[in-house]
Parts: C-alpha cells; sequence; structure tokens
C-alpha cells in the first residue's frame, strides 16, 4: 500500500510498487482527467504538477512519489496561476479535440510556476506536450494570456 498526497488530499493505494503514477491516479483513484497517451513520456497527455513542477505522471513509479504533493487537472483551477491558465485557454478557445488539453494546461501551469513572464524560447522550450490538432499557435498565445 502507498499513501500520495493528491490535490491536498491523502489517498490510500494497494498497487506494485513501480506502478506508474498515471494508473494509480486513473485506475485506483479514478481521476482520470490526466490522460494515457504514448506511455513513453514523448506526449505529455499525462502531466501532472509534482510540487509544482510539470512531471509525465506515467514514468514515474508511484512508489518514488513519497511525500510530494501531486496536482492533477480536476484540481488545477484551485491553484492561482492553474485559474489563470484555464481562463486564457477558455478565452483563447484552444482545445480542439481535446484529449490532450489536461497535459497542456498542466504543462503551461508548470512552467509559469517556475518562471511567471516567460519568453517567446521558453515557451516553446517547456510546451513540448504534443498535440494532434495542431494548436501550438493558440497554446502559445493562451500561455502568454496566463503571463501577462
Amino acid at each position: 500500500m502507498i499513501t500520495l498526497t493528491v490535490n491536498a488530499r491523502a489517498y490510500e493505494a494497494v498497487v506494485d510498487p513501480d506502478t506508474p503514477l498515471l494508473f494509480v491516479l486513473r485506475d485506483s483513484l479514478g481521476l482520470t482527467g490526466t490522460k494515457y497517451g504514448c506511455g513513453i513520456g514523448q506526449c505529455g497527455a499525462c502531466t501532472v504538477l509534482l510540487d509544482g513542477e510539470a512531471t509525465r505522471s506515467c514514468q514515474i513509479p508511484a512508489e518514488s512519489v513519497g511525500t510530494q504533493s501531486i496536482t492533477t487537472i480536476e484540481a488545477i483551477a484551485q491553484d492561482p496561476m492553474g485559474a489563470k491558465v484555464v481562463a486564457a485557454w477558455i478565452g483563447g478557445e484552444v482545445p480542439q479535440c481535446g484529449y490532450c488539453q489536461s497535459g497542456q494546461v498542466m504543462a503551461a501551469t508548470g512552467l509559469l510556476k517556475q518562471n511567471p513572464k516567460p519568453s517567446d524560447a521558453d515557451i516553446a522550450n517547456a510546451m513540448t506536450n504534443l498535440c494532434r490538432c495542431g494548436t501550438y499557435n493558440a497554446i502559445a498565445d493562451a500561455v502568454r494570456r496566463a503571463a501577462a
């Protein structure tokens, strides 16, 4: 059994220690806003915040999280920076199909928590999540709006 702090709440889950955090969140805790994309840490659909830093949850064993605080898309609007990002996403009508957007919002929030005034290069370097709909320009614009 492992204990995780997710969205400011303690959860216990009976899982193999090396189970990826993504599957604990989705399958054991029912927090399905974090998406499975590629399973190899490349697409970013599974991005969550670990102590405020954007992390690909498919690549981190749940037991290695320890006492770090996990924030998922379900609670991101409760974070002041996350609320700004969500408002910018809605205001800019960013999503098309929407599948990658929870990971995109989490990556943008993580970026802005680390760097509240990112340059265009900072945004390009941080926003590496894949979007099959190609909304990259709208995503970058939304990050700029959230930072303003």
